[in-house]
């Protein structure tokens, strides 16, 4: 199956790693000035498979920023402050001390923004010796496997999706949340928007593909209470984080993982309480989900 995949790449080496999504890509140094026709296989690749990963990467702030900016206009995180030479670029750190990882949870990022995140390019700086895994999930399964009245009823509703949305954490803000827990900087978002209704079932814009779109920032329903839409995100939730939707990837040192944010999910592991783990994230903007 791998070979006859390969056979589609004249630049690229393109391995899958699990049966619902997620490739390694090989033969290419992302810190070169890629020709179109390589970014044109890096991007069939990425959309074949929904998050794409890169090894032996060497990858500086600007290198990473400059292989991003192929792909669109850089997103700037309304919450969380960059790296003070590069601003585009999010260092998600923890260390032992911190009591609370960043992205612990089942999330598609800024899907609270009007347009939320086509793609996210994030690079493995220090890595623990063991633990600080990510999942992802295949969102297009996670649709079609819901039943035909299921679907039915998801294509008519539309989700309130909240960049504060800690309901669970007796109502705290973002800031409150993460205080004492966590050494990254929160800021104070400004007028970005923060709140934005989306589909709860969007359409892929370069695929047509039907894809569901839940997470962490779903907040409730459209037309309808908190407490009336909390079932059935839980269920939908349950649903869409299925092992078999899944793939989860084990980083090591110069390692890169690019995922489309538009049909999946996904889920950074916090099980190295003793040990420090620091990433660079860049995010790049996406459109209006429809």
């Amino acid at each position: 199956m791998d070979g006859l995949r390969n056979s589609e790449y004249r630049h690229l080496e393109v391995n899958r790693i699990a049966g619902s999504l997620g490739a390694e890509v090989s033969g290419v140094d992302l810190s070169q000035d890629l020709p179109e026709a390589v970014l044109s296989e890096i991007r069939k690749a990425l959309l074949d498979n929904l998050v794409i990963f890169f090894r032996d990467q060497r990858l500086t702030p600007p290198t990473q920023l400059a292989f991003a900016r192929r792909w669109g206009e850089i997103h700037l995180h309304p919450y969380m402050a960059g790296m003070d030479d590069y601003p585009e670029v999010l260092e998600i750190r923890k260390t032992p001390a911190d009591k609370k990882n960043f992205g612990g949870s089942w999330h598609s990022d800024q899907a609270f923004t009007a347009k939320p995140a086509m793609g996210t390019i994030l690079y493995g700086v220090e890595i623990p010796s063991a633990g600080g895994d990510t999942l992802w999930t295949n969102q297009y399964l996670a649709y079609e496997t819901l039943s035909p009245g299921m679907r039915r009823m998801l294509d008519g509703l539309k989700g309130v999706y909240r960049g504060d949305n800690f309901s669970s954490h007796d109502g705290k803000t973002r800031r409150e949340y993460y205080a004492d827990k966590i050494s990254m900087k929160v800021i104070d978002p400004g007028d970005t928007q923060t709140i934005s209704t989306h589909p709860l079932v969007r359409t892929h814009p370069e695929t047509g593909r039907k894809a569901l779109f839940v997470g962490g920032h779903l907040h409730r329903f459209e037309d309808m209470t908190e407490a009336e839409s909390r079932p059935l995100i839980d269920f939908l939730m349950q649903h869409a984080t299925r092992p078999e939707f899944t793939c989860r990837f084990r980083w090591r040192s110069g390692s890169l993982a690019f995922w489309d944010n538009r049909c999946t999910m996904h889920f950074a592991i916090n099980d190295y309480p003793a040990e420090t783990r620091i990433m660079h994230r860049v995010t790049i903007c996406g459109d209006t989900p429809f």
